[in-house]
């Protein structure tokens, strides 16, 4: 069985500026950077054996950092890019607020937005092409948190916002993803977010 390490990139510089992102593609911060390579050793202790990431620049600097630090190969799949935001891209939430007056609160988006059930349908596929495409063992997948969300939710098992280098694992067995617990490639020597962010 093949084990998933499903996890947010490291800190972009939008989200240094608390921007909502989707497909847009900023770089990590340097921070993320920190992040990323902080991360090394929890992979290491996960055993990973394999680096799969979004093509969003985010992400793939996240897993190209990870995988030589764990000298294991890196691959990218095209259908673990983020949710599209559509008008929110770019955006802060007082903006979306200001613009969009209680639809955050409210659970409403506007249209553009991807919907979680085209996020989960494209994610799943991912998933299991990472799975066919993988030796039974551990492969750490960096990904997206909107992307993590929709499936926890698909699940029955959201866990809330999903920090930097946070995520969660799941196994494929039989068809069915099975989830696992939350996880984060994090010990507490680099900051998981600058003072004041989620």
């Amino acid at each position: 069985m093949t084990r998933l390490l499903v996890v947010r990139h490291a800190e972009s510089t939008w989200n240094a500026e608390r921007r909502w992102q989707g497909r847009a593609d900023p770089p990590l911060s340097e921070l993320g950077r920190r992040q990323a390579a902080a991360a090394g050793p929890a992979a290491a202790g996960e055993g990973v054996e394999a680096v799969w990431t979004s093509p969003l620049r985010r992400a793939r600097q996240t897993g190209e950092i990870l995988a030589e630090a764990l000298a294991v190969p890196l691959a990218t799949h095209c259908d673990l890019v983020e949710r599209d935001a559509g008008p929110w891209t770019g955006l802060t939430r007082a903006e979306i607020e200001a613009r969009w007056p209680g639809h955050l609160d409210e659970g409403r988006r506007p249209p553009g937005y991807e919907e979680d059930t085209s996020v989960v349908a494209r994610a799943r596929a991912a998933l299991e092409a990472v799975t066919a495409a993988s030796k039974r063992g551990t492969v750490l997948v960096i990904t997206h948190g909107g992307l993590i969300r929709a499936l926890e939710r698909d699940l029955d098992v959201d866990g809330g916002v999903v920090p930097n280098l946070g995520g969660r694992v799941l196994c494929l067995a039989a068809g069915a993803f099975r989830p696992g617990p939350r996880l984060l490639l994090l010990d507490g020597s680099v900051p998981l977010t600058r003072p004041g962010m989620l």
